[in-house]
Parts: structure tokens; C-alpha cells; sequence
């Protein structure tokens, strides 16, 4: 299944169609409900699903963590993703492109606040290392716990994160852009 039509077509283990079960919930809680994404992940019996949802649903996060069935630690995971939003597993997912764009312009950042140029390029590297940080979750400080990072906690429990999606209710819609005072002026007219 690789399209959300494909999707609403498949069968659930109850016989009933996506669609038809959608066209259920709607009818029962009076809700409009679509699906614009959706992604597709697979585990193995020695490995875990961590699943969590934050804020009433509005932030969804499922993990895949290899190497161990403990459930509740790759939920833990989830819930810091759901909380730290990273970009990336791990900084080997990273583009070379993305790379070489964020260390020019914190080159350009360093030569614009005036730094030597011998000292920017150890200054790029070390402000490169913490970019990476930011967006690759297993190299995160644990929310949990900030003393370990999210590849630490994992390893005490024998496991190490190799997939994960997070997805955000209005995420990646355009959002129509309202002024108050160009509405009013224009029913004056």
C-alpha cells in the first residue's frame, strides 16, 4: 500500500474497508476525518513498536527499536520525539548536501562576527557537531533523563533506534494568511 486511495481500499481484520470504518467513525462522532499521510513501518519479532501520542492526538510518533522487545522504552523514545522534533535517526541519515550548506553558513556566521580565520574552521566543526545533535535523536540528551543521551538509554536496554515518523496535526498545510484591517477595509467599499 503506497497511496492513501490504495489505503482506503484495504481490508482491516474486520473485513471492513478503511473507508467503510472511516465512514463509521464519522457517522458515530460527527467529525470530519481524512488521512493526507500515512507511512507504512515493519519490525521484527526481537524488536519493538514504541507508539505515543501527545496533546490529544495533535502529535503522533511511532519507533522502531532493534534489539530489544521492551515496549515501554521505545515508547519512551517516541515520547521524546514527539517533544524534541529531530529531523534525522542518526547523522549517517544526514545528506552531504545539507552538511556542506549548514557548515557554510556558519563559516559565513563566524567571518561575519569578525573571528580570525584560523580559528573558524575549529569553531565551524565544534558549532557543526552541536547542529547535528539538534536533528538526529539518538544523539540527543534523553528527555527522561539529560544526563544520557537517547543512544545511551537504548543501549542499557539492549536496543538502538532505526526508524522512526513523527507526524503533527496541520503539519505541511498551507495556512491561509488573514488581515483583520484589509477585510474591514474591504466591505467598506
Amino acid at each position: 500500500v503506497e497511496t492513501v486511495d490504495a489505503l482506503m481500499e484495504s481490508k482491516l481484520s474486520s473485513g471492513k474497508t478503511v473507508d467503510e470504518r472511516m465512514k463509521e467513525a464519522i457517522s458515530t462522532i460527527g467529525e470530519k476525518l481524512s488521512i493526507r499521510r500515512f507511512s507504512i513501518r515493519t519490525k521484527t519479532d526481537n524488536d519493538a513498536f514504541g507508539a505515543y501520542l501527545h496533546m490529544g492526538g495533535r502529535i503522533g510518533v511511532l519507533t522502531v527499536v532493534e534489539g530489544t522487545t521492551d515496549e515501554e522504552a521505545a515508547k519512551d523514545v517516541a515520547m521524546h520525539i514527539a517533544a524534541i522534533n529531530p529531523k534525522y535517526v542518526s547523522s549517517e541519515q544526514v545528506s552531504e548536501e545539507e552538511i556542506n550548506h549548514e557548515r557554510e553558513v556558519l563559516k559565513q556566521q563566524a567571518l561575519n562576527e569578525g573571528k580570525p580565520e584560523k580559528i573558524v574552521e575549529k569553531m565551524v566543526e565544534g558549532r557543526l557537531r552541536k547542529y547535528l545533535q539538534e536533528i538526529c535523536a539518538v544523539d540527543q540528551n534523553f528527555v527522561k533523563n539529560p544526563d544520557e543521551t537517547v543512544e545511551a538509554f537504548l543501549k542499557a536496554k539492549g536496543g538502538k533506534l532505526t526508524d522512526f515518523v513523527r507526524y503533527e496535526v496541520g503539519e505541511g498545510m498551507e495556512k491561509r494568511e488573514e488581515n483583520f484591517a484589509e477585510e474591514v477595509k474591504g466591505q467598506m467599499k
